[in-house]
């Protein structure tokens, strides 16, 4: 039922990581979907592996996960691990051939990120599972599993702190999730567990949707005049034409990173509205309750 062994994924002429994906229209595999404005759930190969709705409030959203999720990413072996290969560009092959992936047509952003505050990964990565809060009060901007993570000590997890503390642990992929401020962790709940286990933070892939490329021209365009603008206006103080250098180099660093603005992620309409939300919600209440 996935279409994704029909996406193309082409790497765009740019020097950061950019690629173009062309398929068929439609919803890829793992996809967002949403009603109301408020309720929003998660699809993995037409079945919710997660429900989320946003406080009345606006103060924060709720999070509902179940048993299930599948990484679109094939197991990666210890000797592949420690070849340290180009990541981001392994990743983005497999993601492209991935049967239960998020790829759909548009232009995608990849990127290796290692550096995150720190309550990325500490106070605003959602340990609790299945359910949980992500207050948007106190300014969440963390991480959200897909699956019920792993204690330090379970075996497979001691076998990656090891490849953690010799340097040769493959990093973990994130999605960028608009609707939540973060990102879900897409592969590698267990590689996460041992780097935080070692006091490190796990090496990233993260993934985006970029800007499309008319929204990026239009963009563009807009520069020379707002320079002129700027320049127009003159400048004050006792070093104006500091003042007008400062201004170049910060319009020539916006430019420069234009290409690589992340879009807003995707999402579909739920077919069934809040209706089909509220049902799939009972459905994982019942689940809950059959496993405790």
């Amino acid at each position: 039922m996935s279409p994704s062994p029909r996406l193309r994924l082409r790497r765009e002429n740019l020097p950061g990581r950019t690629y173009r994906a062309d398929g068929p229209p439609g919803p890829p595999p793992l996809h967002w979907e949403m009603t109301d404005g408020r309720r929003m759930l998660l699809r993995q190969s037409g079945r919710p592996v997660l429900l989320a709705r946003v406080d009345e409030d606006r103060g924060g959203v709720r999070i509902h996960r179940r048993a299930g999720y599948r990484s679109p990413l094939p197991p990666i072996r210890a000797d592949e691990s420690r070849a340290m290969p180009d990541w981001s560009q392994r990743y983005a092959r497999w993601l492209a051939d991935a049967d239960e992936g998020p790829l759909h047509t548009g232009r995608w952003v990849f990127g290796a990120r290692d550096v995150f505050p720190p309550y990325v990964w500490g106070s605003d990565f959602l340990t609790a599972w299945p359910d949980g809060h992500l207050d948007w009060g106190d300014g969440w901007n963390g991480v959200v599993p897909l699956r019920r993570l792993s204690a330090p000590d379970a075996p497979r997890v001691k076998a990656y702190r090891r490849q953690a503390r010799e340097g040769g642990l493959a990093p973990v992929l994130l999605w960028r999730a608009g609707a939540f401020d973060g990102w879900l962790l897409l592969d590698g709940h267990d590689r996460a567990a041992a780097a935080l286990a070692e006091g490190r933070t796990p090496r990233t892939i993260v993934l985006a949707r970029g800007e499309d490329e008319d929204t990026v021209a239009e963009f563009l365009a807009s520069l020379p005049g707002a320079y002129e603008r700027m320049m127009a206006g003159g400048f004050g103080g006792p070093d104006p034409e500091r003042q007008r250098e400062a201004v170049s180099r910060a319009l020539s660093d916006v430019a420069a990173f234009a290409p690589y603005e992340e879009a807003r992620t995707r999402a579909w309409p739920i077919p069934g509205g809040p209706a089909e939300w509220d049902a799939w919600m009972l459905e994982f209440r019942h689940e809950h309750d059959r496993d405790e």
